[in-house]
């Protein structure tokens, strides 16, 4: 049986990448509350900034390219899944709804029955 092949340690330039991206998401949050005298858009613009450059470092890793490939695979599943229609979910609602309320009922006798059991059991009274 083959084994499949995964490497287990990264690269520096992946670690170095995806520390330089925590930085600067870090960094713009930080920034945010460190210039607290300045307009809040130009806050927004440094914190969207950061993020933007995080992610940008992110994407060039490896890490980023194998999540870009699981993205575009789960895209392709997702065209294949057939979906219900508006009668099946409509019937499908009802049947839950039902049962829901059933078992509602069902474990509420069942804790009267014990409570009733018990008190019979143990002399107290209602």
């Amino acid at each position: 049986m083959a084994e499949p092949q995964t490497t287990s340690a990264t690269s520096a330039k992946d670690a170095a990448l995806i520390i330089v991206g925590l930085l600067a998401i870090f960094g713009g949050v930080f920034a945010f509350y460190w210039y607290d005298d300045r307009p809040l858009v130009v806050r927004i613009a440094i914190v969207v900034g950061g993020l933007a450059a995080g992610l940008g470092c992110g994407w060039m890793s490896s890490y980023g390219h194998h999540f870009w490939h699981f993205a575009v695979g789960s895209r392709i599943e997702l065209r294949k899944v057939v979906w219900p229609g508006r009668d099946e979910t409509i019937r499908m609602t009802v049947v839950v709804f039902f049962f829901t309320v059933l078992m509602g009922v069902f474990f509420w006798a069942l804790d009267w029955i014990l409570t009733w059991l018990t008190r019979l059991l143990t002399g107290q009274s209602t």
